[in-house]
């Protein structure tokens, strides 16, 4: 498919306004301590550059498709992240659990008298749901914009696959000046590695909401993958994790583990997508 004038004109607003709206972003993450701002701007962005190109926002798909498709949002990420932590106890690159992290969460939590296991279930319980709605605002902001926006002006002249590689990167490189700036990541892997691992990372995680998106035309589905995603390694797994001093090598989003794990699933939606959506144009 050729590339439209209109697509162009679309696309170089959308990305002249991101940049635009990046440096306010980053300069309210040291005025409010948080990285919601930034990632409201980029979802900004797409509804500046919807409002003045006319297109109307229900393009960024607000539908919420079947519920197993909802709950196969949710699940996937879980899953990856799961079994990505399990290999990293297995093989020792970090332990299972941290003690530490459980007396801090009895004393945080007023239960001391709660055995460290009822707090891990009570932790992840917590994650599943409260932690899960309340990161909605910043997911939403920036889904909106990659998802909502990007991949439905990308599959206009795009295949699945260039869809999903483009928007991916795309991304990835919208996150690398927090990476460079030591705003994002960690100070002991060399930062080369930080970004090859990320890149990879999001990349493969780009690939499989893309065929969620497209499966279902929800924005949503992109959303609730996003948010159990971020939640389950910040707020679970990674501070569970008894880490070692070759442990930053391997977890969290900046660790070679949780990367391929995603890489490898990435593939198995990579081979559905190009047979369900070769030569479909969705947004048609």
């Amino acid at each position: 498919m050729k590339i439209s004038r209109d697509s162009i004109t679309t696309l170089f607003l959308f990305f002249l306004l991101t940049i635009a709206l990046y440096f306010l972003g980053y300069w309210l993450i040291f005025r409010m301590g948080k990285a919601t701002p930034l990632m409201l701007s980029v979802g900004l962005a797409a509804i500046l550059t919807c409002l003045i190109r006319k297109r109307g926002l229900s393009t960024f798909g607000w539908g919420w498709g079947k519920p197993k498709q909802a709950w196969m949002s949710y699940l996937i990420p879980l899953a990856i992240v799961a079994i990505a932590y399990i290999v990293i106890w297995l093989f020792g690159f970090g332990h299972w659990y941290n003690t530490e992290f459980i007396s801090q969460q009895k004393t945080n939590l007023n239960l001391a008298g709660w055995s460290d296991y009822s707090i891990i279930l009570f932790q992840f319980l917590m994650t599943a749901s409260m932690t899960f709605i309340l990161s909605l605002p910043a997911v939403l902001g920036e889904e909106i914009a990659w998802r909502g926006f990007l991949v439905t002006e990308l599959s206009k002249f795009l295949s699945f696959t260039g869809v999903a590689f483009t928007s991916g990167f795309f991304w990835a490189i919208w996150h690398w000046p927090l990476i460079i700036n030591g705003l994002y990541g960690n100070s002991m892997t060399p930062l080369y590695y930080q970004i090859i691992i990320f890149t990879l990372f999001i990349m493969s995680t780009a690939m499989i909401m893309t065929y969620l998106r497209y499966k279902t035309k929800s924005v949503w589905s992109a959303v609730i993958y996003h948010m159990s995603s971020n939640v389950f390694i910040q707020k679970f797994f990674n501070p569970l994790t008894l880490e070692n001093p070759k442990s930053v090598w391997f977890i969290d989003e900046f660790g070679i583990i949780l990367a391929m794990v995603a890489m490898i699933v990435a593939i198995y939606f990579w081979k559905k997508g190009k047979q369900e959506f070769a030569n479909i144009n969705l947004w048609a």
